[in-house]
């Protein structure tokens, strides 16, 4: 069959008709929310209007098809595949969705993050869709993948030997004032508007207030040089029937009559593009759709007696509540920005493709390609979102209508990878958030940020996993950038950071490396005493310090961190290692008096201070080598003794692995159940299990099961991490759970990005700007690799005792002095090379 299309898209995982129901994939940019593709090929979810909006859906927005073979009779459609029966029982409901519009019979989905493709068919029409539907996602370019766009394409190839005219309409509802949970839409208007290169219909209202935050504009817009027809409204009728009039309209011959808009207050956008398709040809036609939401609100807004009176000129607004989005101070409005991508969308197509087409040619296994690739769609969704000084903040998750846990939560940031090593400018975005504005004169941190900045530090606790491992994520993004001013500028905050856990009745009061205190944490309680957890993040944090500070001459200073971090690491190897895993060894702090401010929730930890409740104990934790996790993606090595850290991990599989739930005892929030298999937050198998462990003992969460999946990768344990990471991924298979939405506690959850961290361990890649060096493991294979700001990969071979290694650089450039394959005595090869995109650079050596 002669192709006139693009080129075949790289595919990860397949998804039949029995997978794709709940399937929906996140189309949008980093901080612009997101409408998903659905599993079918129905768009769902539209998330662009500030806030979640899990199960909005605007009235009467498809896309159809028409086709008509010379000589035959014409077929219409719906450019879905079949719905679910159970989904449909009749009613109101079913017919608002549009449940009785004819689908294709045949239905299949593939995805590469963020390409998604449907692949419909059915025996009573002349022509086969594939629906390639993406948003540009370029690594090392934050401005290219944070578009408010859905890109959707649509190829119709002919099966037949006759020629075939066909039409596609794309509908979409004006519902500028409505999100789902508000529906305020007042005189909403659309226009026809042709620019260079695009023709589609513009969505904004008269009616809505600028201020709200439903504000906004829409666009449907195509590519389409000829055969565009549209529609500006449906016609105002009753009892359905402005469904009806479109259908029989779009029926007749595949072009669209336009309607008068009458009282309808939110109306119809239709734009349709007829194409003729020889025998056995194919034919593409392309749509972007785009939004404009200016108005986004703080995370929790204030009442209106507490607020400014809100006087709204020239996109300012002195409105305490209002935040705003960077990306509308990028585009005018919508159909700014329809018109500025289509322009570019050749060469964003051509960088999303070169970077998922690399990755996907890795030699890493297809699980992990899986899970690392398709958590990245956490970065699009209205999780992450950035304010007009283009700094970047982030729910821990979202709930089906609001943002859940605000405030770019520490604890719960500390644990994704992909940011920093796809986007170091973001990362080092929420680093100055950390230690420039949430740091106080004494170096406590707030471990959620309050917007306005100007009450960043409101919140008035610290949380000692959070503190410490941003000091680990300092020295790590400072790595991969050798960003100079970037530490000198965050570098006095963040020993103020370090010394905090020092001061008196604080974490380590008496400065032995152990934290003792009294330790707030991401399990939501606060820690009395030793526990691995903790220590281990205050080890890394230690070695961090260490090295930032010697390399800004702080010798003495980088001298003490390392003596604490040797004393820390030899008594959590000698005191709470039990021969299987590490402990935690209670403390009571009888007097809360004795407890520094700031340190104790109010209301979130034990009660009872001279028996604490609510602690791990004897409990084999699933997270209890977390520090280390950060340790091995930061390059520093190995915080505790190897030999335990590899019993610890083979404990985890042997006591916290199980191969299905259904005997299985959850008293909280089931994240898996029943046949599927997981690892659990915490066992005891020593028994001395605590009457009330901390809270989430019984649960299970992916976030957490990655840290200890990636552990046993840096460990050489490959069966069992990959096995832990199979079962996350059976678990999100489209038939169950969307596999673009690991939850914690809400949708599309922060800290399942951890899942970044095995692309690190198969392939041993580790970069330091400041040293100019890269190393890799010593494996053959094709590795991608990824720095924040450039991107390629890295072939390696070997023959006999030589081996031979290849580094492509396809994104960006590379600074480059030193070389190595780790695992075959530390041989380094001198370069002192820039290498630039399209450029590769060959070393050799004999092992």
């Amino acid at each position: 069959m002669k192709q006139t299309t693009k080129d075949n898209w790289p595919v990860i995982r397949k998804y039949d008709l029995d997978h794709i129901d709940k399937i929906a994939l996140p189309l949008g940019g980093i901080g612009t929310g997101t409408v998903s593709l659905g599993g079918r090929g129905d768009l769902r979810d539209w998330e662009v209007v500030n806030r979640p909006a899990k199960g909005f859906v605007p009235t009467n927005s498809f896309f159809a098809l028409w086709a008509k073979p010379a000589g035959g009779a014409a077929v219409t459609r719906c450019l879905e595949g079949p719905i679910p029966f159970y989904q449909y029982e009749g009613g109101l409901g079913a017919s608002a969705n549009n449940a009785g519009l004819p689908r294709f019979e045949k239905c299949a989905f593939a995805a590469a993050y963020p390409l998604g493709q449907v692949m419909l068919s059915d025996s009573a029409v002349p022509v086969d869709v594939r629906l390639q539907a993406f948003n540009p996602l370029v690594p090392g370019d934050s401005d290219a993948s944070s578009i408010p766009v859905a890109v959707l394409r649509y190829v119709l190839s002919n099966k037949t030997n006759k020629t075939v005219a066909a039409s596609v309409c794309g509908n979409v509802e004006n519902f500028v004032g409505r999100d789902g949970t508000t529906d305020k839409a007042k005189a909403n208007v659309n226009e026809f508007r042709r620019s260079a290169g695009l023709a589609g219909v513009f969505m904004r209202s008269n009616g809505v207030e600028t201020s709200a935050e439903t504000f906004g504009t829409l666009s449907i817009a195509t590519t389409a040089k000829t055969g565009v027809t549209y529609r500006t409204a449906w016609a105002d009728v009753n009892w359905g029937d402005t469904l009806l009039d479109y259908w029989d309209d779009f029926s007749a011959d595949g072009r669209l009559q336009t309607r008068e808009q009458g009282n309808v207050q939110t109306p119809i956008a239709s734009l349709a593009v007829s194409v003729t398709i020889p025998p056995k040809s194919s034919r593409e036609v392309t749509f972007l759709i785009t939004w404009h939401f200016p108005n986004r609100m703080t995370w929790t807004p204030k009442k209106p007696e507490q607020t400014q009176p809100c006087n709204c000129e020239a996109g300012k607004c002195a409105d305490d509540n209002r935040i705003g989005n960077f990306y509308t101070t990028q585009y005018a409005d919508a159909w700014e920005a329809a018109t500025r991508t289509a322009t570019a969308l050749g060469a964003l197509e051509a960088k999303t493709l070169a970077f998922v087409r690399t990755f996907a040619r890795s030699s890493l296994p297809q699980v992990v390609k899986e899970a690392s690739l398709f958590n990245l769609s956490t970065l699009r969704t209205q999780t992450i979102f950035r304010t007009p000084d283009g700094h970047v903040f982030g729910w821990e998750g979202c709930a089906d209508k609001v943002g859940c846990c605000h405030g770019s939560c520490t604890h719960v940031w500390n644990y994704e990878q992909a940011t920093a090593f796809l986007f170091g400018d973001l990362a080092r975005s929420m680093r100055e958030i950390e230690f420039g504005y949430c740091t106080d004169h004494l170096g406590k941190m707030s471990f959620r940020v309050n917007l306005p900045l100007s009450q960043s530090r409101d919140w008035q606790t610290a949380a000692a996993d959070g503190q410490m491992g941003c000091l680990i994520k300092l020295y790590r993004d400072w790595k991969l950038s050798g960003d100079e001013a970037f530490l000198r500028k965050l570098w006095p905050a963040a020993r103020r950071a370090l010394e905090f856990a020092w001061i008196e009745y604080g974490w380590d009061a008496d400065r032995d490396g152990v934290m003792e205190g009294c330790q707030h944490n991401t399990m939501d309680v606060e820690y009395y005493g030793p526990n691995p957890q903790m220590q281990g993040w205050y080890l890394g944090a230690l070695r961090s310090a260490e090295e930032m500070a010697r390399h800004l001459g702080e010798d003495a200073f980088a001298d003490k961190c390392r003596a604490m971090f040797e004393n820390g690491r030899r008594y959590m190897d000698e005191h709470l290692f039990n021969g299987d895993y590490y402990e935690h060894r209670i403390l009571p702090i009888e007097d809360a008096a004795k407890i520094a401010p700031g340190l104790r929730h109010e209301s979130m930890g034990a009660k009872n201070l001279g028996v604490p409740e609510l602690q791990l104990g004897s409990g084999c934790l699933v997270n209890q080598l977390v520090g280390q996790f950060a340790a091995h993606a930061a390059g520093l090595g190995y915080l505790h003794d190897p030999k335990n850290v590899r019993q610890t991990l083979m404990s985890l599989m042997r006591y916290n692995f199980k191969k299905g739930l259904s005997g299985h005892f959850n008293h909280l929030r089931s994240f898996a159940l029943q046949e599927e298999s997981a690892m659990l937050m915490c066992t005891y198998p020593k028994g001395r299990r605590p009457t009330r462990p901390f809270p989430y003992f019984n649960e299970v969460m992916t976030g957490f099961e990655y840290v200890a999946a990636v552990g046993m990768l840096f460990e050489g344990m490959e069966d069992q991490g990959l096995t832990v990471i199979e079962a996350i991924r059976q678990r999100y298979d489209g038939k169950k759970r969307s596999p673009f939405n690991e939850a914690e506690c809400g949708h599309h959850y922060g800290r399942a990005m951890a899942s970044w961290g095995a692309v690190l361990a198969l392939s041993g890649f580790d970069y330091s700007a400041v040293t100019q060096s890269m190393s890799f493991a010593a494996r053959p294979g094709r590795w991608f690799w990824s720095n924040g700001s450039a991107w390629g990969e890295c072939e390696i071979r070997k023959s006999g005792r030589k081996w031979t290694a290849a580094i492509r650089v396809l994104h960006s450039q590379l600074s480059l002095q030193t070389f190595a394959l780790h695992e075959i005595g530390q041989r380094v090869w001198k370069s002192g090379k820039t290498i630039k995109a399209g450029k590769v650079l060959e070393f050799e050596m004999i092992a």
